[in-house]
C-alpha cells in the first residue's frame, strides 16, 4: 500500500496559502491521472467509465474541465453541462488543479474545488508536482530536486521525459489529443506508471 500525503496551493502575486486538505493523511494504493476534457460529454463518459473499471482511490484531473478553448475546436458532444452533472457526482474522490480554461464561474458550478494552480503528492518517497502546465512546464519548472516528478496536461500530448532534475510526465488529453495521441489518462500503482487508452489499453509503462 502507497502513503501519499497531499495538499493544495494556490498563488497570489506574493504569497503561497495552503488550502484544504492540508495536513491530511491518505492512504492510496491507485491514482487515476487524466486531464483537459474540455466540455466532452461524450469523453468524459468513457473517461468515466474508466475509472469505474480502474477503481482508483483517486482521480487527479490536471485541469480544462469545461470549456473547450478559443484555440481548440469543439470536442465531440461538446456539453459542459453535462460534464458538470458526471463529475459533480463522483467529487468526493476528485483532486483537481486550475486549467487555463477554468474560471471562477466554473468553481460555482463544481462542488469540488478547481481554482488551486497546483497540487504536491507525496508518494512512495516522491515528491509529484502536479499542475496544469501553462503556468509551469518542463521549460519553466518549479524548484524541483533530483528524482521528483513534474505532472501537467495543457499539451494535449502524452509524455515521459527525463530532465537534468526530474521527470516529466503527461497523460495527454481526454478529449482532444495532439499529434495523433490517444484519448486516454494515466495510472499509478505498484511504483509504476501506466498510459492507457479510454478503453483501458495500455500503450506504455515507466
Amino acid at each position: 500500500m502507497s502513503r501519499l500525503f497531499y495538499h493544495i496551493l494556490w498563488y497570489t502575486e506574493t504569497k503561497i496559502f495552503l488550502s484544504y486538505f492540508h495536513g491530511n493523511e491518505v492512504f492510496i494504493m491507485k491514482l487515476m491521472i487524466a486531464s483537459d476534457i474540455h466540455g466532452s460529454a461524450f469523453y468524459c463518459k468513457q473517461l468515466i467509465e474508466a475509472y469505474k473499471q480502474e477503481q482508483p482511490d483517486k482521480l487527479l484531473l490536471l485541469g480544462d474541465l469545461l470549456y473547450h478553448g478559443p484555440r481548440n475546436d469543439l470536442p465531440k458532444e461538446y456539453a459542459p453541462k453535462q460534464v458538470i452533472e458526471m463529475l459533480n457526482a463522483i467529487s468526493d474522490q476528485l483532486i483537481c488543479v486550475r486549467g487555463n480554461c477554468e474560471a471562477e464561474v466554473d468553481q460555482m458550478v463544481l462542488n469540488f474545488p478547481v481554482l488551486s494552480d497546483s497540487c504536491i503528492l507525496y508518494i512512495d518517497g516522491q515528491t509529484i508536482y502536479a499542475t496544469h502546465g501553462h503556468i509551469n512546464s518542463p521549460a519553466n519548472p518549479p524548484k524541483l530536486h533530483k528524482g521528483d516528478i513534474l505532472l501537467t496536461g495543457h499539451t494535449h500530448i502524452p509524455a515521459w521525459e527525463e530532465h537534468d532534475n526530474f521527470t516529466y510526465l503527461n497523460p495527454g488529453s481526454v478529449s482532444i489529443p495532439k499529434e495523433g495521441s490517444e484519448h486516454g489518462y494515466m495510472i499509478y500503482e505498484d511504483n509504476k506508471f501506466l498510459w492507457k487508452t479510454l478503453e483501458g489499453n495500455v500503450y506504455h509503462t515507466l
